[in-house]
């Protein structure tokens, strides 16, 4: 990884407003042609393309109960376990939420939506934590029907870990169609595949611009772009930890950003002859090593204020904080996805089984973004009960701020209520 040192060339190297980059490409049209040939051609559209795309020629588009269940009997039960352990921290985690939601007597009525689209990302992986933290939010919320779109793998067949991880969610419909034409689907509807009314999850650059193109049809919780995280870290940092959390984050794919903000030279060196000797072993190396090079930074500030200032301003999906006192400095970091604190801590924990979900802003937008949570799958309808002392109290400056609008209507909407019976 390279090496900078300074506040200044820092600033300079990490400073972002937006991630626009990514998604100002040539792909757009290519990906409108795919949303308006699903949403004119529907099934027929959604098997073309998976013949074209993932190269698998699908009998039903829909993964039928029979092999769901098959599914368990595939995979391990040591995953098993750890999926039903994941999921129900993340049901716990959501519930509280919930539970602090209704708490707050807010003059409102709240509504879950009525159904939800999940995208998983898959074809030669699987990621049956997305399913996990993309539908048990939206579970706990109480959305009525939670229907999951992934890849198909190379068998034509989505991964059993998914499978079964969309059962523990409580998905109720599962399709094995992946990219812009899986987000086309979800949005217009077909013959199989129902139309819902938000589209939440991580996927491809094909996947972001699809959820950009039909936003406005459905909402949508994101524009997701390359995994990210910033390590902030002092002397009294292991290098060996360090340089594992920037790995970890590296392997997801060669535009992912890992970064480490330290305060130490020899911190700086060690991470750099770790990241050398644990690279060799990873199965994703070359995955890893690109990203590293192409966005994998090293900046050697001169103490740890600087260091916030630089991870704000950068506003990473993942923050991790390795410097003594710790605890004391979370309220000065205004601008990240998730904090993790400590030496103890990882990134990977939140990524599986902490609670919260591992759905983030990406590309600066924890400037004004959240994680998904329950807020994502509800919707607030606001009340208004008037009886005539509030109609007496608040009439005259409703029409007065009517009529400086010039609109005379409005105000004799509400003094026809202020005359007398």
């Amino acid at each position: 990884m390279k090496i900078i040192n300074g506040f200044k060339l820092a600033e300079e190297v990490l400073s972002r407003r937006t991630s626009t980059e990514f998604y100002d490409n040539n792909l757009e049209p290519e990906v409108k042609q795919i949303i308006d040939e699903v949403r004119g051609g529907g099934d027929a559209a959604l098997f073309g393309f998976t013949l074209k795309f993932d190269r698998v020629k699908l009998s039903s588009l829909e993964v039928s109960p029979e092999q769901v269940k098959d599914a368990y009997r595939q995979v391990d039960e040591e995953l098993v376990s750890a999926l039903k352990l994941a999921a129900e921290r993340v049901g716990s985690f959501h519930q509280k939420q919930k539970d602090s939601l209704a708490k707050a007597g807010l003059s409102s009525l709240i509504r879950p939506l009525e159904r939800v689209g999940v995208y998983a990302p898959g074809g030669t992986a699987s990621y049956p934590s997305t399913v996990l933290m993309t539908a048990i939010p939206a579970r706990v919320a109480g959305v009525k029907e939670i229907i999951l779109t992934t890849p198909p793998g190379p068998d034509g067949t989505v991964p059993p870990p998914t499978l079964v991880a969309a059962d523990i969610a409580g998905v109720d419909r599962i399709f094995s169609i992946g990219g812009a034409q899986a987000i086309a689907a979800l949005a217009f509807g077909t013959d199989s595949v129902p139309a819902v009314d938000k589209i939440c999850g991580p996927g491809n650059i094909f996947v972001a611009l699809a959820k950009k193109l039909v936003y406005g049809v459905v909402g949508i919780d994101s524009l997701a772009g390359p995994s990210e995280v910033i390590i902030i870290a002092d002397d009294t940092a292991n290098p060996a930890y360090c340089a594992a959390d920037l790995l970890a984050q590296a392997e997801h794919d060669p535009l992912a950003s890992a970064v480490l903000i330290t305060t130490s030279e020899q911190l700086a060196d060690e991470v750099n002859k770790e990241i050398e000797r644990q690279l060799k072993v990873l199965e994703r190396q070359s995955i890893a090593a690109e990203s590293l090079r192409k966005q994998g930074v090293i900046a050697v500030v001169a103490d740890v204020d600087e260091a916030i200032e630089l991870a704000n301003l950068y506003a990473p999906e993942h923050l991790c904080l390795i410097v003594k006192g710790a605890d004391a400095l979370v309220k000065k970091l205004t601008n990240a996805g998730c904090i993790v604190i400590g030496e103890s801590a990882t990134v990977v924990l939140g990524d599986y089984v902490f609670g919260p979900s591992h759905v983030l802003p990406t590309g600066a937008t924890a400037r004004f973004a959240s994680p998904l949570n329950v807020l994502d799958f509800v919707k607030f309808t606001s009340l208004l009960k008037v009886d005539k002392a509030a109609l007496k109290k608040l009439g005259k400056a409703a029409a007065t701020i009517a009529r400086a609008e010039g609109l005379e209507a409005h105000a004799r909407a509400v003094e026809k209520r202020l005359e007398p019976d």
